[in-house]
């Protein structure tokens, strides 16, 4: 008998290659380079060129907007090391539940840059009336949370930014497909994005540069990327970015209703089913594929592994932080215990996650959850 098949419900890690974007890269895994003014070369410009097309239209940009980068780290490292290097800022501003790649960027760059972090509040929510010191060049709030799924007040806080003088930054990457992004209704200089994140492939992301905005390559070569991002294109990637992207703004309405409605069905399963267990995503104002807990009585590793053994994949927050000996700095900054954070797990949906995909986690969430209280009774 062949085995059951898995559940993968850790989409804000990674999401499965959608077939019809797989299928759009095929032809273009052997091309041409785009540098090139031959037939080879123009045809892998050409198809760069649409890419760059349909990721612009996922965030109402303009194609001239978008820089293409290897993925989200990348793009974040271009918006904030370009940024502070073409401004020759010596202070920026983020929140406390930035993602590592934000975070640990600006902490290398003191004690040059002061570092000026921001607290949240119990639902990992910035304050929209953010204080912004005096003498800041740089403001990056990320749009939605990659643990709780929260999404931040970023169109208050980057009026504010501006309005101070300072280039407004927002982490993207686990809002596109999952929410509509208005570049100009947020009012942001920048916004990072990635494929692997939206049912693309790995290795390809994005940074829009609002026009005007200016910023200092990260590292130099050729003038790739309107000089903004040195290398050779990986042209399959590129393109298999912007058939994601068109496919999420196209199916975003269908997704995130069902997304909403299982999510909705899991936090109320698990609070019947695993005695005490905390709902740590907020009930609105959130992603609606993500979902956040903390069981009381079973690590939140153990639990993994528990359901790993059941065939269901989930998370114990940031897949950049998995194996780490210190616990969420998201949950902790959110004001939960040590104990709290180490009792928690994440689940996320991707575009296939079905209903019968959520009753199944619930079922095996229930016995490993049982089975992890009775070894410490």
């Amino acid at each position: 008998m062949a085995p059951a098949p898995r559940i993968y419900l850790d989409a804000n890690a990674t999401t499965p290659l959608d077939s019809r974007v797989r299928a759009a890269m095929e032809p273009f895994l052997d091309c041409g380079n785009a540098s090139s003014p031959h037939l080879e070369g123009r045809d892998a410009r050409a198809a760069i060129d649409r890419a760059r097309e349909q990721v612009a239209a996922l965030l109402g940009a303009t194609p001239r907007e978008i820089v293409f980068t290897s993925g989200g780290t990348e793009a974040n490292a271009l918006a904030l090391l370009g940024t502070i290097a073409a401004r020759r800022a010596t202070r920026a501003l983020c929140s406390a539940v930035e993602h590592p790649s934000v975070l640990r960027t600006l902490e290398s760059l003191r004690p040059a840059v002061d570092v000026v972090v921001a607290p949240v509040d119990g639902e990992a929510r910035v304050a929209a009336d953010l204080g912004i010191p005096e003498g800041t060049g740089l403001v990056s709030v990320m749009l939605a949370n990659n643990e709780t799924g929260t999404i931040q007040p970023v169109a208050e806080i980057a009026a504010r930014a501006r309005a101070s003088g300072a280039v407004a930054h927002t982490d993207g990457v686990q809002a596109c497909g999952k929410m509509p992004v208005d570049v100009r209704a947020l009012g942001v200089d920048l916004l990072s994005l990635s494929a692997h994140k939206i049912h693309g492939p790995k290795g390809a992301g994005a940074l829009f540069v609002r026009r005007g905005v200016r910023l200092a390559p990260v590292f130099h070569g050729g003038e790739h990327e309107r000089g903004l991002r040195s290398g050779t294109e990986n042209v399959a990637a590129i393109v298999g970015f912007g058939a994601a992207a068109e496919l999420a703004a196209r199916e975003l309405p269908g997704r995130t209703e069902r997304w909403a409605r299982l999510t909705g069905l899991l936090a109320d399963g698990v609070r019947a089913r695993v005695a005490g267990v905390l709902v740590n995503s907020p009930e609105s104002g959130r992603v609606p594929n993500t979902v956040n807990l903390t069981i009381p009585g079973a690590e939140g590793e153990a639990v993994l592994l528990g359901l790993d053994l059941e065939g269901i994949a989930v998370a114990t927050g940031s897949a950049c932080s998995s194996g780490a000996a210190e616990p969420s700095h998201v949950l902790q900054a959110m004001g939960r215990t040590r104990t709290e954070t180490e009792q928690s797990i994440r689940i996320s949906l991707h575009a296939e996650s079905s209903e019968g995909d959520v009753a199944a986690c619930l079922n095996a969430l229930a016995r490993v959850v049982k089975n992890l209280r009775a070894l410490h009774v």
